[in-house]
């Protein structure tokens, strides 16, 4: 649900702003809304400083091998960060010339060792010295005037070094020579080598001191909200006032403490201008979905409505669909139990990794059912049946996806509606589920063969009718006909297209199972040849295959499981995720 909010003017004296605003964020329960826009040197020094650390703490992630031997840092912590980049960019540096010197190494070994410095030194005696490649036939055609070497020859090229006193253009493709020997690009590579080790070693040292630039971090978080909110405050003469929005059950807390400091109050509900944050508070299981809102950056608008239970409802349903592998679910629950097991200390909120032993165990559930476990077509040939052989049937599973489709958006519709009652407008919700159901039955005939029943044609009256009559309550019933109207012609369509879109869970799904039983026909293809190479073979394609499949499964989540909540369901509902998080001014920041 979404927690209501209150609307929180406070009043301070100019004189006492910075104390009032440090003992301000201590009670932790104020957003500050700014009223003017923050800006001033120290907040554009902060925000440099807080970048910095951002960057070393990436850095030492990376490279910090013993978490709990984290050790604190008393040195200046900026100077070390700074220390910590600078040391990243030079082991780049490094790793990048190094690619170039292999390079230039492997390109220039053949024609041997020898000093750059001494061919400039001849050409300023007036021999001209240039490294060449000439087609074999050409050879022939260079002058007198020319000294030709052969060092080596590439097929039908020869690669010569030509020596003139003259500095005219050779008429053959020419190499520029390199600014080091081959000697001392060798040397420089070693002790390239040498650095890079040293370095590496530092920041392995360094990754001890990660949990010092974390908190080095959250201060400096803290001092940058704090400097942008005192100058994004209002003044009026000698007072400073904030405006905000904190729980309406922190309220009388919060006015009980304002008091006893001395400072002035007023509190007020929001109205529908103002732009209030969200605050999502759910019971823990359906709080499970917040980590997948938070990736998607989706967050509800404070007079919208939170959709997390029917989202986490439903997308576990289309989760099982769209994967539809026993075998992949397994997969995805173990590769989630080992992270969990590795990394879940350093996680704070562990919702993640619950999420997706709901979801892995969804796709284990829907494979059991149609007697999918890597790949259909093999179990099928041992004889294993699935449980629900109905499952199998691609009329019954199409159909079930567009009643699944239609479900989704009825419950979207009924809820909407129920949140306008008493209001005469929730009658035309009614009518957009009776359109709804006949644009089922539609799909069902046009697309699955099935036939209309005789209650369709009731349905689309009915439907429109509600609709036409109620989308927009008038006095003159004429008028909300006219202007109902525009909206019937806009949207009648799209709720058939919107039930019809619910195919997709039956299409990836299937393309899922079918790429799973290519990989497995193949594979058998392979070991039919009877050797141990082609039994290799076949094991490799059976792992590289699948574990493509699976990397493709969870992008087709993220496609089209994603998509049905976020915008088919989302858009008959109303909600626009127009919202953005409620983060109140604190000294512990995240």
């Amino acid at each position: 649900m979404i927690v209501p909010m209150k609307k929180v003017f406070l009043f301070l004296q100019k004189n006492h702003a910075r104390d009032s605003l440090s003992e301000l964020a201590s009670l932790g329960l104020l957003h500050v809304e700014h009223q003017r826009p923050p800006a001033g040197e120290e907040i554009s020094s902060l925000g440099e400083n807080i970048a910095v650390t951002d960057q070393a703490v990436l850095i030492l992630s990376s490279w910090q091998k013993t978490p709990q031997g984290e050790e604190p840092l008393k040195d200046d912590l900026l100077s070390f960060c700074h220390h910590v980049v600078d040391l990243q960019k030079r082991l780049d540096q490094l790793k990048e010339y190094s690619v170039t010197l292999k390079s230039a190494i492997d390109r220039w070994s053949p024609w041997g060792d020898f000093d750059p410095q001494e061919i400039k030194r001849l050409a300023d005696a007036g021999v001209y010295v240039k490294f060449c490649q000439v087609p074999r036939e050409s050879l022939k055609g260079i002058g007198p005037e020319t000294a030709v070497k052969i060092v080596f020859s590439e097929g039908t090229v020869e690669n010569c070094i030509l020596l003139s006193r003259h500095d005219a253009p050779s008429g053959f493709k020419e190499l520029d020579p390199p600014r080091l020997s081959l000697s001392q690009m060798r040397r420089r590579l070693s002790e390239d080598a040498g650095a890079m080790e040293t370095i590496r070693k530092q920041l392995e040292d360094y990754g001890a001191y990660r949990k010092s630039v974390l908190e080095e971090r959250k201060s400096l978080i803290y001092k940058k909200n704090f400097f942008e909110t005192l100058n994004g405050a209002a003044e009026a003469g000698e007072l400073v006032y904030l405006k905000g929005y904190l729980p309406s059950e922190k309220e009388a807390e919060f006015v009980s403490c304002v008091k006893k400091k001395g400072w002035g109050i007023f509190t007020l509900d929001p109205d529908e201008k103002d732009e209030v944050p969200t605050l999502l508070r759910n019971p823990r299981w359906v709080a499970f979905i917040k980590p997948l809102l938070k990736l998607l950056e989706l967050v509800p608008g404070y007079h919208e409505l939170d959709i997390s239970l029917l989202f986490i409802i439903f997308f576990s349903v289309f989760f099982g669909i769209l994967i539809g592998d026993a075998g992949y679910g397994l997969v995805y629950f173990l590769l989630n139990l080992w992270v969990h097991r590795k990394f879940g200390s350093r996680i704070k909120d562990k919702s993640a990794f619950f999420l997706f032993y709901i979801l892995s165990s969804c796709a284990m559930i829907w494979g059991l059912l149609t007697g999918t476990f890597f790949g259909q077509s093999w179990l099928l040939s041992l004889g294993i049946k699935p449980l629900l052989p109905v499952l199998t049937d691609t009329v019954f599973i199409q159909k079930f996806c567009f009643f699944l489709g239609a479900l989704h958006l009825t419950l979207a519709h009924a809820w909407k509606g129920i949140v306008k009652l008493p209001s005469l407008s929730a009658l035309a919700d009614a009518g957009w589920i009776c359109i709804i159901w006949a644009a089922f039955f539609l799909a069902d005939s046009l697309i699955l063969g099935g036939s209309f029943p005789s209650c369709g044609g009731g349905l689309i009256i009915a439907g429109l009718a509600l609709v036409l009559f109620f989308a927009s309550p008038q006095k003159n019933i004429f008028k909300a006909a006219a202007s109902g109207l525009g909206t019937i012609a806009l949207s009648l369509v799209n709720n058939f297209t919107d039930v019809v879109s619910y195919i997709r869970l039956f299409a990836v799904g299937l393309a899922t199972v079918a790429i799973a039983d290519a990989f497995n026909n193949m594979a058998a293809g392979v070991v039919e040849k009877g050797n141990f190479f082609t039994l290799g073979a076949a094991v490799l394609i059976l792992i590289c295959g699948h574990v493509l499949n699976i990397i493709l499964g969870l992008m087709s989540v993220l496609v089209h499981g994603v998509r049905l909540n976020v915008l088919e369901f989302c858009s008959h509902l109303g909600v626009s995720w127009s919202g953005f998080d409620y983060k109140p001014f604190a000294r512990e920041t995240e």
